[in-house]
């Protein structure tokens, strides 16, 4: 009686195949609206990057001999209220916004990503103790918690970039949690356990990649709040300092002269919208493309 031969060697466990995601996000040229948003962002992004050189003007130095002049040619933004040019400093408060949003997507993708699917891979105790501890972090509204920070670290960009953070990693969690009570369910998962693939081997090179194209939009409509947020405690004087040019400051700032010099809140405000609808296109195209209970 001959030997089965596909006991002779490890057996490779088969799952969906990677590629299926680039091939989805390719789509995206065929999405007018979230191929805006991407354009948009991207240059944005390009303008943070290049900022010394597009910049006409320094964002710091003051002319009080050229205070609050209604956008011209030669201030295509106008002034504020210290003559300082508005475009440039928008153009320099582009890359604090940028900083903002990667620092914080850097910090709640993989915390999230790491305790949520722990927690819907281990269940029982663990799962209620993460969850219950994922309710308590909800419980604190970012503004409020930025304030205690504040308090206790004093008011930045870092405190504000804390404060956000630890507000916003729970939307992670409970989407790779209820992704990773669908995923661990899975045949190639069962196939992998049989095999005798380890907790860690299932959890990270089975089920959290799987996770991940989910977190991606995730991450990426929460951007829009975590701009709005940043803007926020800047307006409130507990993100970056002046004479950063951070938007939400900028507004702040403007507040006060919108019936003689609307220019100084409005156009901070212009490029929050603006990159806050972009973040929401592009994520709403790739929840489309990505998840295939939401296509079209």
């Amino acid at each position: 009686m001959t030997a089965d031969n596909t006991m002779a060697g490890p057996i490779a466990v088969s799952q969906p195949e990677p590629g299926i995601w680039r091939e989805r996000l390719l789509r995206i040229v065929d999405e007018p609206l979230g191929l805006a948003g991407l354009l948009v962002l991207c240059l944005f992004a390009t303008v943070a990057v290049l900022a010394p050189i597009l910049a006409p003007y320094d964002p710091t130095v003051q002319d009080l001999g050229n205070i609050m002049q209604a956008p011209g040619a030669a201030h295509w933004a106008g002034t504020d209220e210290l003559g300082r040019d508005i475009l440039s400093r928008l153009i320099w408060g582009t890359r604090i916004t940028f900083r903002t949003i990667l620092t914080v997507a850097l910090i709640i993708g993989p915390l999230g990503l790491v305790i949520g699917v722990i927690s819907g891979y281990c269940g029982g105790k663990v799962d209620t103790v993460l969850m219950r501890f994922t309710d308590i972090v909800l419980s604190f509204p970012s503004l409020v918690l930025a304030l205690s920070f504040a308090a206790a670290l004093g008011a930045g960009l870092g405190t504000a970039i804390i404060a956000i953070s630890l507000t916003s990693w729970p939307s992670i969690a409970r989407l790779a949690r209820a992704e990773t009570l669908t995923v661990r369910r899975a045949e190639y998962v069962a196939a992998a356990r049989l095999y005798g693939a380890s907790h860690l081997r299932l959890i990270f090179l089975y089920i959290m990649p799987m996770c991940i194209p989910s977190v991606i939009v995730r991450l990426t409509l929460a951007m829009a709040s975590v701009i709005l947020t940043a803007a926020g405690l800047g307006f409130l004087g507990l993100g970056a300092q002046p004479p950063s040019p951070e938007w939400g400051a900028m507004i702040s700032s403007g507040r006060k002269y919108m019936l003689d010099a609307w220019w100084i809140a409005v156009m901070p405000g212009i490029a929050i919208l603006t990159v806050s609808l972009a973040f929401n296109l592009l994520g709403d195209t790739l929840r489309d493309i990505l998840d295939p209970r939401h296509a079209r």
